[in-house]
């Protein structure tokens, strides 16, 4: 029993210091470890697992809409970064460096991608002639590097994973619907499989993507009220076109300038998950993005039969589910702590007594509800359990985001909320950025988006300056 408790007893209590069960969690639950590099990380086999069910489930949704995946190289001219200017300004004080290869100090520097823009720029520069050629709908799926100087596990690290999306289209209004329709992608796949209700919308210009025209995001909301931007798609319009030459001719045979758009998520979504579902027996992953759905636990497995039985088990399961067994030589409480710890959906408990009454036990992670079910329809009675349990998390985490929304309607009222009040806060602006610093700098608050589906006039007047304001704002503080 010491031991037993001791794995439950690793992981800080939420309430008592959320930043350190954050840590805790990602640990035990073995997604990670830190490298030798600062600001790098290892990804461990139960993270990686995360990571290739969202890129497996989200690249089926690209590709639905005519995305073509491609793979870009890792380095960067200088003179090709410099291209852009308002881009380079923005990730000059991040990009990596490289100028030396071998034993030779290299002419140019190569810069290890940030981002790509600069390198499909290059590419539709050579391959786009004509309006036939369009549009070019692309997207990779690779690592970044960002020197950051502060690092926290799968939020914000110098190297991450992530899917970048590029496309040149004919006209503004045909890139502007590729825009928004990559935003709505993001958000309903981060509701069906992850079970995170987002808020969409436009971010201000003050937070836009460097070289952008618009920059759309997604936001969640995490246990202890703070943001989470969990991806962005962005309207380049014709800025990187011009700056690289990409040109086409038209029907009427006149050059035009393409207009290009660009989307991405990264490993930061697995931070959403540990930080909108965990509870403080670590990891709670929804069974659609779950690596293992259903961990098999057999009950005095000393006795005979009792894990002959529990392997048919599994592997009548894993005809329809993703299924492992712990036959170890650990007691029962163990491997029960060790399941929940690592956020398997589902596991199923199985005895002599079971057998004797051919059934076994069925018990969810998220609320530890127990359904004996028989054996003869355990695949049956599972897919309703972990098709309850999908939808149930995401109702509980959109009720959690519904009661963690506040209106501001004056300064004193807004900074109250921000002190009192962890969540999002609606509140009017006037657009000026003047007032974003002065928010920011009061209440280290920053706007968070320009909301799609929600454009309420709550008032009349901008929450800081109380000059006229039509636009409304969600406001928060965020990672």
């Amino acid at each position: 029993m010491a031991k037993e408790k001791k794995l439950v007893e690793a992981i800080t209590s939420m309430e008592e210091d959320f930043t350190q069960w954050y840590t805790d969690v990602v640990k035990k639950a073995e997604l990670m470890d830190y490298s030798s590099v600062k600001g790098c990380m290892i990804f461990k086999p139960n993270g990686y697992a995360i990571w290739e069910n969202i890129q497996k489930n989200l690249d089926a949704m690209f590709k639905e809409t005519g995305v073509e995946n491609v793979y870009m190289p890792m380095f960067i001219p200088e003179s090709l970064l410099q291209k852009e200017k308002d881009h380079v300004e923005g990730f000059a004080p991040e990009v990596a460096w490289v100028t030396q290869g071998g034993l030779e100090t290299l002419q140019e520097r190569l810069a290890v991608r940030p981002t790509s823009e600069t390198l499909f720029c290059e590419l539709f520069s050579k391959t786009v002639q004509s309006h036939r050629d369009l549009p070019k709908v692309y997207n990779q799926w690779c690592s970044v590097v960002r020197w950051e100087k502060t690092t926290r596990p799968f939020l914000r690290s110098s190297e991450f994973l992530w899917q970048e999306g590029h496309t040149v289209h004919a006209t503004a209004e045909e890139a502007e619907a590729r825009t928004v329709q990559m935003l709505n992608i993001y958000a309903d796949f981060c509701e069906k499989y992850l079970a995170i209700p987002m808020v969409k919308g436009r971010k201000t210009d003050k937070e836009k993507f460097a070289g952008a025209e618009a920059t759309y995001t997604i936001e969640a909301l995490m246990h202890d009220g703070k943001a989470l931007q969990s991806g962005t798609s962005h309207n380049f319009g014709d800025g990187f076109p011009k700056a690289f030459g990409i040109q086409y001719t038209d029907k009427d045979n006149k050059l035009q300038y393409c207009h290009e758009t660009s989307w991405g998520v990264s490993t930061r979504l697995i931070g959403a998950i540990i930080m909108v579902h965990g509870d403080d027996s670590g990891l709670v992953l929804p069974p659609k993005i779950a690596p293992t759905q259903v961990m098999v636990i057999p009950i005095q497995q000393q006795k005979d039969g009792v894990l002959d039985k529990a392997y048919d088990l599994k592997d009548k399961l894993s005809k329809d589910f993703r299924v492992k067994i712990d036959a170890t030589d650990k007691t029962p409480g163990w491997k029960f702590a060790a399941q929940e710890v690592q956020g398997i959906s589902t596991r199923i408990e199985i005895g002599p007594k079971d057998i004797e009454k051919n059934q076994c036990v069925i018990v969810r992670r998220d609320t530890r509800e127990k359904i004996v079910v028989s054996l003869d329809e355990v695949n049956e009675k599972l897919a309703e359990v972990l098709e309850t349990m999908q939808n149930d998390m995401l109702e509980k985490a959109k009720a959690f985001l519904a009661r963690h929304i506040n209106d501001a309607h004056d300064y004193n009222e807004f900074k109250a909320i921000a002190e009192t009040k962890p969540g999002f806060i609606r509140a009017m602006w006037c657009g000026d950025e003047a007032c974003e610093n002065k928010i920011k700098e009061d209440t280290t608050v920053t706007s968070r988006c320009m909301p799609f589906g929600d454009q309420e006039q709550i008032s009349d007047v901008c929450v800081c300056c109380g000059k006229p304001a039509h636009k409304l704002v969600y406001w928060g503080k965020a990672y």
